[in-house]
């Protein structure tokens, strides 16, 4: 059982995109009213406006994931980052996003209630429309914009940071991208995750237990989906464009992997990632979202198409999906460890070996942009592009619980796709192998390295892994 988990934090930094909201888990935790509609909906339920209510449940959500509801029935609950929660009990689920007022520059959450969300049982059947409050009110969290003014300029390489990145260690190499130039820097951002302005503190992994280190070793010490036995189970290299769509790239890949090791690769689908930016009601598009809501959530709910049933325009717009496309879904989702806060080193490479590449979050600073080979870490130099750093990686916010635990100021923001991990023949550094969505001609042919058991940038503090039906 996880020992710790994310609570009230005393400091802050930069969220992934979203909505506005900032709800941590000292705001969520607690009793809850859910006020329900009648279970009589499908899928396509609009939710926008709540009917009449038929139902009204309690639910005491408890530390680390336990759910209760008055007649003391047991479930689980997860924290969905800063932006909602999900609830899982009684054979039904229910989701919603946090209460708040304002906009990407400003805003005010009331993390004691939620917006009008929506619950369906097991079946994905009997859907209604609900809203929580909170018994115990919780004080309004006021959040300002802190990002630099995004330019319109393109982008320039700055190769005299290069150089120093290339001068300054010997883990990994720098380069200048032409193609780069082509974007403004407000793609770049883009390109880095999209528009985060919500402040918010990310986790460190969870610790290892004795069960989950005892299994790890009985692991190869080097693994890769990408060569199984001479097999290939990954889909090629993509690339999101100037959309901040990184996290639904990561999940089609994710699905897209997962299809072809449940089918021993007779089944090679590509999904479509615009399918997920004008379609689902999980995310924001091109400004960003999550790989639990889409891969998961969106994935077990709506279903999944081809690319060429809506294909990628990188950009928003009306939903287009043919409906005469086939389907594929999901039967299950988590993140991995269980719940938001329970990622480690030894979960993720257990989940991978077992079950299939899984999706992480990644914070992209401007050094990483230069990538081109090696084995990545985060050098401290900067060109001065980067809006998302805003407070120093290394500063400490403790808090207390039954047990202590820092958070950190380093953030998450990039959503890629782990497919392998290894250890370095030469210098003995372990590293992860992760696929990227800045097509084939970035990094090494679309994949990059990164240091392994660190939590590097944040990469074990998040993952997602779902369950493909084929």
């Amino acid at each position: 059982m996880l020992t710790r988990v994310v609570l009230a934090l005393c400091c802050v930094a930069v969220a992934l995109a979203d909505t506005p909201a900032n709800c941590l888990y000292e705001d969520v935790r607690g009793t809850w009213t859910f006020s329900e509609t009648e279970r009589t909906g499908d899928h396509t339920i609009n939710c926008d406006e709540l009917g009449p209510i038929v139902h009204t449940k309690t639910f005491t959500l408890s530390f680390p994931n336990v759910a209760k509801d008055e007649l003391n029935n047991e479930g689980t609950w997860t924290m969905i980052y800063n932006q909602g929660f999900e609830v899982n009990i009684n054979e039904r689920s229910y989701f919603a996003f946090s209460y708040y007022e304002g906009d990407m520059d400003s805003a005010v959450s009331y993390c004691d209630r939620t917006f009008s969300g929506w619950s369906r049982d097991k079946t994905i059947r009997n859907w209604s429309c609900y809203t929580a409050q909170k018994l115990n009110k919780t004080a309004p969290r006021v959040t300002y914009n802190n990002l630099k003014a995004l330019s319109t300029r393109l982008y320039k390489n700055d190769h005299k940071m290069i150089e120093d990145i290339n001068a300054s260690q010997s883990s990994w190499r720098g380069k200048a991208y032409l193609q780069h130039e082509s974007y403004t820097v407000e793609e770049m951002y883009r390109r880095a995750g999209g528009r985060r302005t919500i402040r918010h503190i990310q986790p460190k992994p969870a610790p290892a237990s004795p069960e989950q280190k005892r299994r790890v070793a009985a692991l190869p010490e080097n693994f890769d989906w990408r060569d199984v036995d001479g097999e290939n189970y990954v889909s090629d290299v993509r690339d999101q464009g100037a959309c901040g769509s990184c996290y639904i790239f990561s999940s089609m890949g994710m699905m897209e992997a997962r299809v072809r090791i449940a089918t021993r690769n007779q089944r090679q689908d590509v999904f479509s990632p615009q399918d997920v930016v004008t379609c689902s009601k999980l995310s924001q598009g091109c400004e960003g979202g999550f790989e639990y809501l889409v891969a998961g959530r969106y994935a077990q709910d709506q279903g999944i198409v081809a690319e060429k049933c809506n294909p990628y325009k990188a950009e928003d717009g009306p939903c287009n999906r043919d409906l005469s496309c086939e389907l594929t879904y999901v039967s299950e989702y988590d993140y991995v460890g269980g719940f938001f806060g329970a990622c480690n080193e030894e979960v993720m490479m257990l989940a991978l070996v077992e079950n299939g590449p899984i999706t992480l979050a990644f914070m992209v600073y401007d050094d990483f942009m230069s990538y081109s080979g090696g084995i990545y870490h985060h050098t401290g130099l900067s060109n001065g592009f980067n809006p998302l750093e805003v407070c120093v990686c290394d500063v400490l916010c403790c808090y207390r619980t039954m047990y202590k635990h820092a958070g950190r100021v380093c953030d998450t923001n990039h959503g890629v796709l782990l497919v392998g991990y290894g250890v370095e023949a030469e210098t003995g550094e372990k590293f992860w192998s992760v696929k990227n969505s800045w097509g084939p001609k970035w990094g090494e042919e679309g994949y990059f390295r990164v240091r392994r058991g660190t939590d590097e940038c944040g990469v074990e503090s998040e993952a997602t892994q779902v369950t493909v039906i084929p």
